[in-house]
């Protein structure tokens, strides 16, 4: 077999006219035309294959992408660790699948006795009282964190314009602010990877509603000053949101309602397993402290004196609707799973053994890639290959953070993430997760110690990789700038 080479193609070159993979019942109800108006007349040439030909092709589109079921996928600050397959099988159970979320409460009780009780679970996580699970991804959650912090401002009768974000937060933040009608300012970072304090105390002036903080930072590290940050802004009249995207570096140790943060969302699609990655599902579920949780949208599951439970829309200071039903129940059930089987040490350990991994990874890689913050770090560590490209500076193709990257996949291993954050030049941004072995993380360290060497011995074996993937390196200006999404016969693209 180790010659075999599958069929490649596309599934409309697999296309014959007649085949069928599929045979409908026979029509039960009275037919009638579409009105002519609501008609195209047009050939979609829909690939006509057989069951057989269709498993075959996409089994074997999915034996060509990396996936964290098959190796060590270390991309920073996303979190693509293991999920538990015990998670996936509960969600997956008939009494959650096969909800409607249109019901009457009294038949879903087991539904929304589970999301109250996630919405308290991760209140007293946060240290803020109040949660909702609408929101779809982080970036949504993001949304309805500045939502909330125009209506504070806006009950108050004074409405405020502007949004400070740090430079070391992650990039949807001010696209966020910006939606919501705020202009952005951004502040630095100084050396040692925190708020510039005196930049902070200069910007925030009476035109500033907030400031969206990520902790820990892209930077990898815990904002030392987070309490003093918490009360500039204060002082100043505004409120303090963070972007809680990295939060299994913290769950069990700190809360960011103690360290003087008014708003968080989590994500639950990476801290707490949801399945991650392929453009979600995700779920942002975001808390805010007591007085603000009469801004949150509409519905929240509460419960009556007699212990049934119900969804509250009669809150008459809410942002509204966000979303569509409630949320992505299904991982919602998968994030209740998995803090159940945990529990309360558990998560500890979660936490404790993401910011242990990332330790054991810059000290064993320390010397070989430059570390820019040399601190602890938390669940990520940055290392950046600079002097790879400078100590190969004479070569046409010097070796850059790109080409480390896509030499790693020749050795299994997805890359981390490259040229990110921004403020780091040459950035690699490595997070190993709380659900990988030492042998994973040492193989890591070896295969990362001779790609460093092959560089400096060969390195066109490393501006040219991958070799050993299903396609060779792309051109990937081309593709970002003149995308070809659509299949034509006979087109240079059509294999």
């Amino acid at each position: 077999m180790s010659g075999f080479v599958a069929e490649a193609g596309v599934i409309f070159e697999r296309s014959e006219p007649g085949r069928q993979g599929i045979e409908f019942p026979e029509v039960d109800v009275p037919q009638s035309e579409l009105p002519a108006g609501w008609r195209r007349e047009a050939d979609f040439h829909l690939p006509e294959v057989s069951e057989l030909e269709m498993v075959r092709h996409f089994t074997r589109l999915s034996q060509k992408n990396f996936a964290i079921d098959i190796g060590f996928y270390p991309l920073g600050s996303c979190t693509m660790k293991y999920n538990p397959k015990v998670n996936d099988a509960i969600a997956n159970l008939p009494g959650f699948q096969d909800l409607h979320p249109y019901q009457d409460p009294a038949t879903i009780q087991g539904a929304l006795e589970l999301m109250w009780e996630l919405q308290a679970w991760l209140g007293e996580i946060a240290g803020l009282p109040g949660v909702t699970l609408q929101p779809s991804a982080g970036a949504h959650g993001e949304l309805t964190g500045a939502l909330i912090i125009r209506a504070y401002h806006e009950a108050q009768g004074r409405p405020r314009k502007t949004i400070l974000v740090p430079d070391s937060a992650h990039g949807t933040n001010p696209a966020t602010a910006a939606m919501v009608g705020y202009d952005t300012r951004e502040i630095p970072t100084n050396a040692q990877g925190n708020v510039d304090i005196d930049k902070l105390r200069e910007m925030m002036t009476e035109d500033v509603a907030g400031l969206m903080i990520t902790n820990p930072s892209t930077l990898g590290v815990f904002e030392e000053r987070i309490q003093e940050v918490a009360d500039i802004v204060h002082a100043g009249g505004g409120l303090v949101y963070m972007d809680g995207a990295n939060m299994n570096a913290m769950v069990g140790i700190a809360r960011p309602g103690d360290m003087g943060m008014d708003i968080l969302h989590y994500n639950l699609h990476k801290t707490m397993t949801v399945p991650h990655g392929g453009g979600g599902p995700g779920a942002g579920a975001t808390a805010v402290r007591e007085d603000l949780v009469k801004f949150l949208p509409v519905p929240l599951v509460e419960r009556s004196e007699d212990g049934t439970f119900y969804l509250d829309y009669d809150r008459p200071h809410t942002v509204g609707r966000i979303r569509a039903f409630y949320g992505n129940f299904n991982n919602m059930v998968r994030a209740f799973v998995y803090m159940r089987v945990l529990g309360k040490d558990g998560l500890l350990d979660m936490s404790q053994t993401a910011v242990l991994n990332a330790n054991y990874l810059k000290e064993r890689l320390r010397g070989i890639y430059h570390l820019p913050l040399d601190r602890t770090c938390k669940h990520e560590v940055i290392f950046t290959s600079k002097w790879l490209k400078e100590k190969t500076s004479h070569l046409a193709h010097p070796v850059r953070t790109l080409d480390v990257a896509k030499r790693l996949l020749d050795y299994g291993i997805h890359a981390p993430t490259v040229y990110f954050p921004l403020t780091v030049e040459e950035c690699m941004l490595i997070e190993p997760t709380e659900t990988e072995s030492k042998r994973t993380l040492d193989r890591f360290v070896e295969v990362m110690t001779r790609i460093a060497e092959e560089a400096e011995e060969q390195p066109e074996l490393v501006t040219e990789a991958p070799h050993n993937t299903p396609l060779r390196r792309l051109d990937e200006v081309r593709a970002a700038r003149h995308p070809d999404l659509r299949w034509r016969p006979g087109s240079e693209f059509s294999t």
